[in-house]
Order: C-alpha cells, then structure tokens, then sequence
C-alpha cells in the first residue's frame, strides 16, 4: 500500500458505494472485505489504475487514501452521529422500508434528510476530486441517490451511472416520500440508471415523468433488450435499463466441487440426525426476507403430517444486521419467539425441527450448507434480486436440490422455470411448494436444477458488471 495524497483527479473510472472494499478496525489496520461487487469490479479498476470511493466503517475515523495494486482507496469519513441519521435512519428507516412495498412503515424525518443530503454532498466532493477529466463514475444504490445530481454539478465533464441493488418503488408508494423530487433530480444526474428488473426501470420511468418536467419515451424495457429513455429538462437524454445483477457462480462451483465441501456436508446431515429432508434458510435478519412466513408454514406442514417432524430439519441461519433500527429488532425477538415454538410443539428431546443460526457464517460453510440442504427456502415479501437463491443454484453442480422463491424477488424472473414461485403472503401456497419441492421425482428436480444451474452459471457477476460498464461506455 501507499499514499495516495499525490495524486488527486487521476482516477479514469470510479465506483462510489457506501462502504469501500476495506474495512478499517479499532487498531487502525485495514482488512478485505470481499463481496460480490468487489469481485466484478476489482479486475477492471485495477487495470485502469481505478477508484474507490466509500466509508471505511468505523464511525469518526478519516483515514488518508492509498493505493494497493493499482487500485485506489479514498475513504469518506462520517460521523457517528451521521451514521445513526444518515445510515440507520433515513436509508434504512426511511428509503429501505417504502422501496420495499412498505413491508414496514417508513419514518419521515426532517433532520435525517438533512444530515442524508450533507453526507451525500461529501461523496460528491470526493469523487468529484478523485476523478480525472472525463472519467466514469459509478455510483451504487440506495444510500447515494443524491450523488449523480450534485457530481455532475461539480464535474459536468464526467460520465455517470447509478446503480439501485433494491427494488424501486410504484409511482403511488415513492409519492410518499417527503422528499422525492430531489431524490429523482438526483437520479437523473447520472447518464445511465440501472435497476434490478424491468419492472424497477418502469417505475422510474413513470415516476421521473409524472414528479418532475422530464419527458420519457414508452419502448417496453427488457432485460438485456431495449432500455427505456427519460430527456431531462435540462435536455441530456437518459439511459434507464434493467441489469439483473449475480454471484461469483465460478467461484461457488469451484468450493461446492471440493472433496472439504463434500463432506463437510455429509458430516452436517449426520449432525442434524440423519434426517430424510433438510430445508434451508439463508437470510439477513430483515423483516423484509419472510424468514417468519417459512417458519409457519414449515410449522403448518408437520402438523399436517404431509412432512413428518421425525424426519424432517428446517436449518435457519440469519445474520445480524442493523440491530439498532427497531423494526429489525422487533423482527429478530418475533422470529426467535416462533422458533421457540415450534420447537416445543413439533421437536423432542435431543431432536429440534428448527436449528436457528443468529451469527455470520463463513463462505466456506454457507456453501457446504447449500449443498447439504434438500430444498432451500427464499421467500421475501419484497427484494430487489435476492443473490442467496443464485448462490444455492450456483453450489449444486451435483444436479440435486430444490429452490422454494417468491415472486416478489428479482431472482424470480429469471429463475421461474426451475424454482417453485410462491407469493410469500399465502401460507397454504408456501406450504405446498415446500412439501412438492421435497417431495418430487428426482428426475423432474434434476431437470429443474440443471436449467437454473446452467443459466447463473452463464449470467454471473461479471458479466452484470461488464453489461453496465458497457451501457456507460467503458469497453
């Protein structure tokens, strides 16, 4: 690593997101955080001698920028009073809430906004003074919209996209929002937005038209189709497409192929007792994810009898997240209550039905899970793609397995011909997806799991990156 206080404007693409590829611990040291974004994009910033703009993590800190391996870090510094304001409350009590259906009420609050648009004009500041002239800025989701609007007013030499990683709202939800008109005016700063589905790109497009003085044209919007085009009143044409993004499919393959994986699994099945069916839920602790709509209709179906509590595990890890924002709080005492439950009704001594996982869990073992599981149960009430059920696809190479998916996730759209679609509001449809999925002609489930292995596997994370980069221009 070294400094890079030497060279501000020399960045000729940029990624600008809430968080960096580092995160910055209590000593003062850095560690990688990989993900699926940073995985796509690394390569390409490398190459280009790219940045990185985002917060480093730790509440108060200001570390200086540097470099490592070509690839830049320039670290936006918030405050902890910033980020209970602009973080947990107005993008994820605010924005997270209305742009997922409503699943929860939004709260609308005057000094979250505020404290929201200075920390965006931060990120603005610092992009602005990282890129070179006539770079490529990207700039990712929810917690920045305002940041296309107020960069190009600081570089209108610079080519800007935006990408929304959650699903974006109907024109009659967003109309809520106190403050839409400056987060649309902050959208159509950038070039190109992106969204997960079709149907997010729509909704822009209708919101973008009916809320301000823009003009939009109506060619229906596909995925890796014809994008849709919105003229702002200040006469730039806009490019709004849809660009579903994936997973590092190569990379699980590769993990769930390995003789460790494979038997780490076996050796989970045999802990669980053994059992005829293991069903598995893999989520964030959110009340968006419809962790609580699997538990009861998991619980409806052994009283049934159609699955027997004997021979059945429902495995249910939930990762910790914003535990300080009260619907996520609420959500985890809810969902551990019916945990509880159905335990004492359905289990016996030495034998839960549920095994409830509340800590983050290595790639490592998340991938043995999948592979171990016999049906994988993803059923939010809303979600912008849902990268766990590509995940499962991507880590069963062997050709087994079952994936129980809500409509309502933008994974549904491309995985419906394989998967089990729900509406995750019907508990008699939820329960009978479950007992079909584990209960189908193994050829029929081969068939099904082969399609949708084969199309994540083609449709990963670097080729969504690549899609958008080159709907920006960058080749």
């Amino acid at each position: 690593m070294t400094h890079a206080e030497d060279a501000p404007g020399s960045s000729d693409l940029l990624v600008v997101a809430n968080r960096l590829p580092f995160d910055l611990d209590a000593d003062g040291e850095w560690h990688r955080s990989p993900g699926g974004l940073v995985t796509a994009l690394e390569p390409t910033l490398r190459a280009r001698g790219g940045a990185w703009v985002g917060w480093p993590g730790r509440p108060d800190a200001d570390p200086d920028p540097f470099v490592e391996d070509g690839l830049t870090i320039r670290p936006v510094p918030i405050s902890a009073d910033e980020v209970a304001a602009y973080y947990e409350g107005f993008a994820n009590a605010t924005l997270w809430p209305l742009y997922h259906d409503v699943v929860a009420r939004p709260h609308f609050e005057r000094s979250w906004w505020e404290i929201y648009r200075r920390v965006n004009e931060r990120f603005a500041d610092a992009a602005a003074d990282a890129a070179a002239d006539g770079a490529t800025v990207w700039v990712q989701d929810y917690q920045l919209q305002l940041v296309p609007r107020l960069l190009r007013e600081r570089r209108p030499d610079l080519r800007i996209g935006f990408f929304l990683h959650i699903p974006f709202p109907p024109a009659e939800l967003f109309a809520q929002l106190p403050w839409r008109r400056p987060v649309v005016d902050g959208l159509l700063g950038a070039d190109v937005v992106g969204f997960q589905t079709a149907g997010g790109a729509e909704n822009f497009r209708r919101v973008a038209a009916r809320l301000t003085e823009a003009s939009a044209d109506d060619v229906p919007i596909t995925v890796g189709g014809d994008p849709g085009h919105v003229t702002a009143p200040d006469g730039r044409t806009i490019t709004i497409g849809a660009h579903p993004i994936s997973v590092d499919a190569a990379d699980l393959e590769a993990i769930a192929r390995q003789d460790d994986t494979v038997e780490r699994a076996q050796a989970l099945r045999h802990e669980l007792g053994d059992p005829r069916t293991v069903l598995l839920g893999v989520d964030r602790l959110d009340y968006t994810k419809g962790i609580d709509v699997r538990l009861q209709a998991y619980a409806e179906v052994l009283d049934d009898r159609r699955l027997d509590p004997a021979e059945t595990v429902l495995i249910q890890v939930a990762t910790p997240s914003r535990e300080r924002v009260e619907h996520y709080a609420e959500t985890r005492d809810a969902i551990e209550l019916t945990v509880g439950r159905v335990n004492g009704e359905y289990g016996s001594v030495g034998h839960p039905v549920v095994h409830y996982v509340h800590q983050s869990t290595p790639r490592e073992e998340l991938v043995a899970f999948f592979r171990a599981a016999d049906v994988m149960l993803v059923t939010p009430y809303r979600d912008g793609m849902n990268l766990v059920a590509k995940e499962y696809v991507a880590s069963r190479p062997d050709g087994a397995g079952a994936l129980v998916l809500s409509e309502f996730t933008g994974a549904a759209d491309e995985l419906g011909e394989g998967a089990f679609l729900v509406n995750p509001h019907d508990l008699d449809a939820v329960g009978d997806a479950i007992v079909t999925a584990a209960t189908q002609d193994p050829a029929d489930a081969r068939r099904r799991m082969e399609h949708m292995h084969a199309h994540v596997l083609e449709n990963d994370v670097e080729r969504w990156a690549e899609g958008f980069l080159a709907a920006l221009g960058v080749t």
